[in-house]
């Protein structure tokens, strides 16, 4: 393939990243009362707008995603996770991560491969019984907040979810 040709490819391949990116964005800020008051403290925003879900006894997922910071695209990534035991069928979600301390932010784009739980410690997004984001006691350094068809994903473990740079 020559150089023109992949370039294009790439740039294609962006696009429709973004695109995805800012449809998740809108839907969560549409279902989740409080998320873009969230977003908008973040330093930066890693969004995978369509983590697949497949297996039966040993399972994966694979998403592929952008790095915003200032709403703007500084990065392309994707992610990859496997698990054991009964697991059927197939399910996606999104995945938000949010950056909320430069530090963070920092040590995640110097990273050659970042996982949660490894090097990355995440706190996953509660909603309150009032069915909105507590903004202010959303503390920890990495939030991530995992969002399906029917809405906020409460009860999820991101143990183990490795992500690292597409070379796009």
């Amino acid at each position: 393939m020559s150089d023109a040709v992949a370039a294009e490819s790439n740039a294609s391949k962006r696009q429709v990243i973004d695109a995805k990116v800012n449809e998740t964005l809108s839907r969560l800020f549409d279902t989740v009362k409080g998320s873009r008051e969230l977003v908008d403290k973040a330093n930066g925003v890693l969004v995978f707008p369509s983590v697949l879900k497949v297996g039966f006894i040993a399972g994966g997922q694979y998403g592929e995603g952008a790095l915003r910071v200032h709403g703007k695209s500084v990065g392309y990534f994707k992610t990859i996770s496997g698990s054991f035991g009964l697991q059927a069928g197939a399910q996606s979600k999104a995945m938000i991560f949010l950056f909320m301390t430069q530090e963070a932010l920092d040590s995640f784009r110097k990273s050659n491969g970042w996982s949660v739980g490894g090097e990355g410690s995440v706190a996953l997004v509660k909603v309150g019984a009032n069915g909105t984001i507590d903004t202010t006691t959303a503390t920890e350094p990495v939030q991530a907040i995992v969002l399906t068809n029917s809405g906020l994903m409460a009860d999820v473990s991101l143990a183990g979810t490795k992500v690292s740079r597409l070379k796009i």
